[in-house]
């Protein structure tokens, strides 16, 4: 949503390239320059044979999407890579917030990225350059997204056989907006204690679980989980029996859950049933580094906040696939049951060789809502990037 992908396309046109742009929905169309966009209106069971066909006759050699887990980016790619057409997925930054992810290949679990801890530490031990700030606006994130669905919605006739990966609707998709911000004004009040009590009373007595969001592809594509419920479940029951007396568990909510998912009512039950609930708090909008920095390590499934903790030096343990699951990065390889009696401290060496190595090879300096990323602009950086 919004005008990255046209902006990339104009980029891609002036250096001489011929490109085309296919979209599924009136919201794909407002985005996308005209003169080249290809409406697909038919049903999923022809989408396979249509890009396969598209992509010989127009003799496509590259192909760029967001994400790689949608029904229609996973046929493209699975066609493209029989073909011999070269793929790059886009997607949120692993590194937050100044970079947008851009791989070859895929991009999360689908990455090609070692994972081979013996691999990192043969580089070389150089400092990241800080990035330009990436000045991403919310405001121009919900506009993109408020105009997209409300296109989508109006002219949904225009391709009446589209399917969403996730709830279509600009009616809902507005109440949950409003409601987030009415929740945001609340939970600013009714939260606002926790932030000191983390600092302070509580600092180096808590695990610290930050949740993902409900539809995330992380949990549907790469874990074993299917849904947020089980993954509370299984921490909870885990803690109960083996974690020492005296710690707490503490739950975040994702931000962009905030309007959708309310899951405290769900945990305290089951901390009840458990007889632990006076060991467990739950949030939504207490500081993010304030929980990281205080906490006696991290449980996740595979978010990007668990790269975040390790970078500011707390174990952590990864329940899902992430790229970022390494030896000496994570608690890899100890079962959860161990990892509330000794948790291990992440390699601090070794994290700053992943981390530049990462941003070199996946991450761009730039946002979908702020500055567009500067490496399309530098030749001799565009060229390395789309050759590696």
């Amino acid at each position: 949503m919004g005008p990255f992908f046209k902006e990339l396309d104009m980029i891609f046109r002036k250096r001489g390239a011929i490109t085309f742009k296919i979209g599924f929905n009136a919201g794909d169309w407002y985005y996308s320059n005209k003169d080249n966009y290809i409406a697909y209106r038919e049903k999923r069971e022809k989408w396979k044979r249509f890009i396969e066909n598209f992509l010989r006759e127009k003799k496509i050699d590259k192909l760029f999407l967001f994400g790689d887990c949608r029904y229609y980016q996973k046929q493209a790619i699975s066609v493209s890579i029989s073909l011999g057409i070269e793929v790059f997925v886009f997607e949120e930054g692993y590194v937050r917030p100044d970079y947008v992810t851009m791989e070859k290949f895929g991009v999360n679990d689908f990455s090609h990225i070692s994972r081979n801890s013996a691999f990192y530490h043969k580089q070389k031990n150089e400092e990241v350059e800080i990035p330009l700030p990436a000045r991403q606006s919310k405001f121009k994130m919900v506009y993109s997204a408020a105009i997209y669905y409300l296109l989508s919605n109006l002219l949904v006739w225009k391709y009446p056989n589209y399917k969403h990966h996730r709830e279509f609707s600009a009616l809902k998709e507005a109440f949950y907006g409003l409601r987030g911000v009415v929740r945001k004004y609340i939970f600013a009040v009714t939260e606002k204690k926790y932030g000191h009590l983390i600092a302070n009373s509580l600092s180096k007595h808590y695990f610290f679980v930050p949740l993902q969001t409900y539809n995330d592809f992380q949990i549907l594509q790469h874990s074993n989980y299917g849904s947020i419920e089980k993954f509370i479940i299984e921490v909870l029951e885990s803690f109960a029996k083996h974690a020492k007396s005296d710690d707490l568990l503490i739950f975040k909510h994702h931000p962009v859950d905030r309007g959708r998912r309310n899951y405290r009512a769900f945990i305290m039950e089951q901390a009840l049933s458990l007889h632990m609930a006076h060991r467990v708090l739950v949030f939504h909008d207490v500081y993010l580094p304030t929980c990281l920095k205080h906490a006696k390590g991290t449980v996740t499934i595979n978010s990007t906040v668990g790269l975040t903790s390790i970078g500011y030096g707390i174990p952590t343990t990864v329940l899902g696939n992430a790229i970022y699951d390494i030896k000496g990065l994570t608690c890899k390889g100890m079962k959860l049951k161990d990892f509330w009696k000794e948790p291990m401290e992440p390699d601090n060496a070794l994290y700053r060789k992943y981390k530049r190595y990462l941003i070199d090879k996946t991450q761009l300096n730039g946002s979908f809502y702020g500055m567009f990323p500067v490496e399309f602009y530098k030749d001799e950086m565009y060229v390395d990037r789309i050759e590696t």
